[in-house]
């Protein structure tokens, strides 16, 4: 997760970095640029950031140095280095838009209401 308020030019030498780190001994699998987005609580102060997916394979000293680069780069708010279990499907080619807010209560309110069915009586 990259500071949407830093230069475009930070962003990309980090994005940079990163993709020049993961060459050196490893390789990169998949690589998705999700845009700005909204984050679900604020980071100093911020409420949105620009969301990239890397996945790569690499070694330990390639997981070791991004690291150590990440947790000091300038423009980085956040990021996270997860180890896939065999098996795991990969991403969503293009992640979805996000749900507007007050999409969820209009269909409610269109929907009809559910009919009630007769009691069975006994006499």
């Amino acid at each position: 997760m990259l500071d949407s308020a830093a230069p475009d030019e930070q962003r990309q030498r980090v994005l940079t970095g990163v993709e020049t780190t993961i060459a050196s001994g490893g390789e990169i699998v998949n690589t998705q640029d999700w845009g700005v987005r909204q984050m679900a609580y604020e980071i100093r102060h911020k409420t949105d950031t620009e969301y990239h997916l890397l996945q790569f394979h690499g070694t330990r000293e390639v997981l070791e140095a991004l690291q150590r680069t990440l947790k000091i780069a300038d423009g980085v708010t956040r990021f996270r280095i997860i180890k896939l279990a065999p098996g795991t499907p990969a991403p969503p080619a293009n992640r979805p838009e996000p749900r507007p807010t007050g999409v969820g209560e209009t269909i409610a309110a269109e929907a009809p209401a559910p009919v009630a069915e007769p009691a069975d009586t006994v006499a």
